[in-house]
């Protein structure tokens, strides 16, 4: 793991994520910038002191040094966003496998460098939007790809916070502090942060790509650097519209991250904070709601489901999701064996995705709302 030290949440979900189902175990780290906490974090977490290192470049050189059967087999990158690609470039020129924290990348140009770098080395590569390992969300693009929904006409995704409504990062937050600084966090706080995940989830569920878009950024607390709140207007390729807004200054709202797809023959609805269920609603029939862990559901739901109906099973799980699919697929790229075919994770095309719509959004926020076409590669 490189980042994810003391005091940092992400670094302890990503840790629980990958212990879950038994198929990973952490065995060296470089857990923060500072090498004194990286040397404490690793005694917290009862690693070899010889596998906790000072940087994350140091690892990568002393790593690949171990023979096949001793060095790492993938590495974590759960720090703030300017030290992905560094990070992910190092591990990958090192011959590693990589999962990465979203948005994958500083800038869209770093994230074409990483694609085309994944694409030489030939390694595993994983981004943990995690929102997609959830089986209702699975259930959802099922039913999409199905055309239980007909022809998709909209698309709205929504991702309310409060946590940033006041100048957290001026009080000792390190969360909020690297967040809304632009030399760490990029060009846009609020949507590249939590707006990423909405649009990924509203692409994940219904396949549909973004042609352009208009958005209109603010930010409300005095002296912030960067946007705290982003409403967008969105059209998709092949007619469909969409509506997108994330905001980190929604007083009360814990992480209310939602999507609902409107078709002409239904429509769906999935709320973050209620995991476990998929409400489908019809024109002329009454609404019905699916539960996560039930026979009637689809086989790939089935299949990232991990208990029985009735039982809760909600973030953690939905993220062991991302990382299951992610040990599949490096356990076969270790053996040197083909990746399987129904392999479900997001991957480094994901992420370019992702950081073409953050800089797009925030190239039409500079133009004041201007519709502005989706870069294409």
């Amino acid at each position: 793991m490189v980042g994810g030290g003391r005091d940092a949440f992400i670094g302890g979900v990503h840790r629980i994520a990958a212990w879950m189902d038994g198929k990973i175990e952490l065995v060296a780290g470089a857990f923060s910038s500072n090498a004194e906490k990286s040397r404490l974090s690793g005694s917290d977490l009862l690693l070899d002191p010889a596998r906790v290192y000072p940087s994350f470049e140091t690892m990568a050189a002393e790593e690949a040094k171990l023979p096949a059967g001793e060095r790492i087999d993938f590495v974590s990158i759960v720090t703030p966003n300017h030290v992905h690609f560094p990070a992910a470039k190092a591990f990958l020129e090192a011959g590693f496998n990589v999962v990465c924290d979203k948005p994958m990348t500083f800038s869209l140009e770093e994230a074409i460098r990483l694609r085309d770098l994944v694409k030489r080395t030939g390694k595993v590569f994983v981004l943990t939007h995690n929102y997609t390992g959830y089986p209702m969300v699975k259930e959802a693009r099922e039913m999409v790809r199905r055309g239980d929904l007909g022809k998709i006409l909209k698309v709205v995704a929504e991702y309310p916070q409060g946590w940033l409504l006041t100048s957290l990062e001026t009080q000792g937050h390190k969360g909020a502090a690297w967040r809304t600084n632009p030399e760490m966090a990029g060009s846009s706080s609020c949507i590249g942060d939590i707006g990423t995940h909405a649009e990924n989830l509203g692409r994940y569920i219904t396949g549909l790509e973004i042609e352009e878009l208009c958005a209109d950024f603010t930010t409300f607390v005095e002296g912030r650097r960067l946007e705290d709140d982003g409403n967008l207007l969105i059209h998709y390729k092949g007619g469909a519209r969409g509506v997108l807004f994330a905001s980190q200054i929604s007083a009360g709202e814990e992480n209310n991250l939602a999507v609902r797809v409107y078709g002409t023959k239904a429509s769906l609805e999935w709320h973050q904070e209620h995991p476990n269920e998929l409400i489908v609603k019809y024109q002329d029939a009454p609404r019905r709601t699916f539960r996560r862990g039930n026979e009637y559901l689809s086989d790939v739901a089935k299949r990232f489901t991990r208990v029985p109906a009735g039982h809760p099973e909600a973030f953690l799980e939905a993220f062991a999701n991302i990382y299951r699919e992610g040990a599949r697929a490096i356990e076969c790229e270790v053996n040197g064996k083909p990746l399987p075919e129904d392999l479900d994770y997001p991957n480094v095309n994901d992420g370019v995705e992702g950081m073409a719509f953050i800089e797009t959004a925030v190239l039409s926020a500079k133009k004041g709302g201007a519709w502005t076409k989706m870069p294409t590669f």
